[in-house]
């Protein structure tokens, strides 16, 4: 019976495999990709509609502001709550990012992203530029809170030389860290603005591969199942390899190398008896 190969383990598994294969590609592989699509298409628009808006009073900022549009802020910094963000990557070079949160006017704290400084030849935290005392107005643009897998909370000892050291720019991490009733969210300063120190570089806009890629899988997988159904097409057509022979003939197998290296031997042993 040319069906009874598909029961077969070996077909079964490979049934298997390549049907997870597929299903993967095209739920949860491609729409991955297409999210990720979507994603960068959103900042980008933020980020090019932010050059041309005008800055807002973080007073008439609310949770419905979109990430990237620029605010203002006056207040007056609270350098004793400082945090360095480590193990971050600026330009494609590592780095610390200074965190210091800041009092406004109306009395609300928010954290201010003060930029990046370089590490020293130690690899710890430079020596770098205190914020400014007093009342400053500065210009900032809005970012969410980054998210730690491990939900990480700050710490210093001597390694961090005292300074408290945190794992992402979390609004909430800096809070717990220094009891500081913190808004959510954090925010990004300019260049040229009272407190900055490296200023961090916008993201380019551009679209990136995401949405090639997510093609790639859906073709992987339509591919994947187009493979499988022509080998199963062609098992099922007499004199597939997984097909099963006919009573009384036999097996013909393939032979190796070595068997034919040893024919070929006894062969020329035979011709030189000869």
């Amino acid at each position: 019976m040319r069906w009874k190969f598909l029961l077969k383990p070996g077909w079964l598994a490979l049934t298997a495999v390549v049907f997870i294969f597929a299903v993967c590609c095209f739920t949860l592989l491609a729409p991955w990709q297409f999210q990720r699509h979507e994603e960068r298409a959103a900042q980008n628009a933020a980020v090019s509609a932010s050059f041309s808006a005008t800055p807002k009073p973080i007073s008439e900022v609310g949770p419905q502001d979109r990430e990237w549009e620029r605010v203002l802020i006056e207040g007056t910094y609270l350098p004793d709550a400082e945090v360095i963000a480590r193990l971050r990557t600026v330009q494609g070079e590592p780095a610390f990012e200074v965190l210091t949160p800041l009092r406004t006017t109306d009395g609300q704290v928010v954290l201010v992203d003060r930029g990046y400084v370089r590490p020293d030849d130690r690899t710890r935290v430079p020596a770098y530029a205190p914020p400014p005392e007093g009342v400053v107005r500065v210009e900032a643009r809005i970012r969410n809170d980054e998210r730690d897998p491990d939900n990480r909370d700050a710490f210093a000892n001597a390694s961090t030389g005292g300074r408290l050291h945190a794992y992402s720019v979390n609004s909430q991490v800096v809070a717990r860290a220094t009891d500081l009733d913190i808004r959510p969210g954090y925010f990004q300063l300019s260049a040229d603005q009272p407190g900055v120190l490296g200023a961090l570089p916008l993201p380019q806009l551009q679209a990136g591969p995401y949405f090639s890629y997510a093609l790639q899988w859906i073709a992987f997988g339509t591919m994947v199942l187009l493979a499988w159904l022509y080998f199963t097409i062609r098992e099922i057509k007499p004199g597939g390899a997984l097909a099963e022979e006919r009573t009384g003939q036999e097996r013909t197998r393939r032979k190796s190398v070595a068997q034919i290296l040893a024919e070929d031997e006894e062969r020329e042993r035979a011709d030189s008896t000869s």
